[in-house]
């Protein structure tokens, strides 16, 4: 029996609750780093992925496996080019949009998660219709226009260019960690209900990313009304040009790569388990460059982030092509998906440091525009029945190699992008037209 007036010893936490704590707290830090500025842009953009990744949960049944294979291919095809027609018809709107309005990043932010909420409650009633798809086009409208006020309005929140990369990291692994907690739990509900109570959990997610975006901090004054309405605007300098033409070609061969793949496994008749575990190694490898690239990116330029990127990916895919199985299948998507952040985080940072604040919504616009283009043209490829699995996981790694080879000949050689038909473009960091007026 204890003594009377004595003190019990205190009871060491166990291992799960000391993990769970652990984890608490680095997850917090996440959402802290920079102020309350940073904080609320973090929790919008949590919420804006969780609903995008419970979205794409509630409608994957409908466009990929509950169809015959040839249907399904058709349906992809139709959607990947849905995915497109945002870039391709809006960007110039965007870009005009952002180049007057520099300020409009917050209400950006807000407008576009609203807007995917209104559409995602228009989609319930006709989720087996042919009406999902011009609602789906609407949504991705509303779900790039969101990607880009992000990326515009980040630089305002930290506190220096420097960290740009590190915050851009870590936002990517926010929205990791939001789409690893909410997507079983929306393939729970489409397994037990069907889409529409995955549906309604993504419109509970848009509004609170509004309602968070909404807190954000005014982009400043000074931002605001810094623009020249006289002056044509500056393209980006070469070293972003050529930046974006590699950047490009990463994720050219991630939408390629994981279509590939994921057809491979759907045309001998593997089940929904087996596409889950190629978007959650796609997952995986995107989160650990989120939490490598802010300490490569501190003592390494960005270019080389970009190389090693694609040298991965070739790496992976000519493996994967030796020994192809669902094992290695989800080794080669997690390589790409650390390829596509390794080179995207080096890219984002390289463009919000150089660039001034009423150019980035501009040169954002038209960065996410030639990604998509190249995402969906490497996604479109596998989309046809007569593409074997083998050839294409070869042809990918040789892809890779030959973009590798270009890239680092045209950073270490400038007279080989000088193949001007007009007058030389001056930048600080020379000047190059031919091929990169394109980009």
């Amino acid at each position: 029996m204890q003594p009377e007036g004595q003190k019990l010893p205190p009871t060491k936490p166990s291992l799960l609750t000391a993990s769970a704590a652990l984890l608490g707290r680095r997850v917090s830090r996440l959402f802290t780093a920079w102020g309350r500025g940073y904080r609320r842009l973090a929790e919008s953009h949590a919420a804006s992925v969780g609903g995008d990744a419970v979205f794409a949960v509630a409608l994957a049944g409908t466009l990929f496996f509950t169809v015959p294979s040839m249907e399904a291919r058709e349906n992809v095809a139709l959607y990947l080019l849905l995915t497109l027609a945002p870039f391709a018809l809006l960007g110039p709107l965007l870009s005009r949009v952002f180049e007057r309005s520099p300020g409009a990043y917050r209400g950006g932010l807000v407008i576009s998660a609203l807007g995917r909420a209104v559409v995602a409650l228009l989609i319930i009633p006709f989720v087996d219709s042919l009406l999902l798809f011009p609602l789906a086009f609407v949504l991705l409208v509303f779900s790039r226009f969101s990607g880009i006020s992000r990326s515009s309005v980040l630089p305002v929140v930290v506190r220096n260019a420097e960290e740009l990369v590190d915050a851009n990291s870590r936002l990517a692994r926010i929205g990791v960690l939001a789409g690893a907690v909410l997507v079983p739990v929306a393939a729970l509900l489409v397994a037990l209900l069907g889409a529409w109570p995955a549906l309604v959990m993504a419109i509970a997610l848009y509004v609170v990313s509004a309602a968070t975006a909404f807190q954000l901090p005014p982009v400043p004054k000074e931002v605001r009304t810094k623009r020249s309405k006289r002056t044509k605007p500056e393209r980006p300098p070469r070293r972003i040009r050529l930046a974006r033409f590699a950047t490009a070609a990463v994720r050219f061969l991630n939408g390629y790569l994981l279509l590939l793949v994921a057809f491979a496994f759907r045309d001998s008749d593997a089940g929904v388990l087996s596409l889950t575990a190629l978007i959650a190694a796609a997952g995986v490898g995107y989160y650990i460059a989120a939490v490598v690239a802010p300490a490569v990116g501190s003592f390494i330029r960005e270019e080389p982030m970009v190389i090693a990127a694609l040298a991965i990916e070739a790496m992976a895919a000519f493996i994967a092509a030796q020994v192809f199985s669902l094992l290695a299948a989800a080794v080669l998507v997690c390589a790409a998906g650390f390829a596509w952040g390794t080179a995207k985080f080096g890219f984002d940072g390289m463009l919000q440091s150089a660039l001034p604040a009423e150019q980035r919504g501009r040169a954002f616009t038209m960065s996410e525009t030639v990604f998509q283009i190249a995402w969906v043209i490497g996604a479109l490829i596998p989309v046809l029945p007569f593409w074997p699995t083998e050839l294409g996981l070869a042809s990918a790694g040789v892809l890779a190699l030959v973009t590798q080879v270009v890239y680092v000949t045209l950073v270490l050689l400038p007279e080989a992008a000088r193949w001007s038909r007009e007058e030389p473009v001056r930048d600080e960091d020379g000047d190059g037209q031919g091929v990169l007026d394109l980009l």
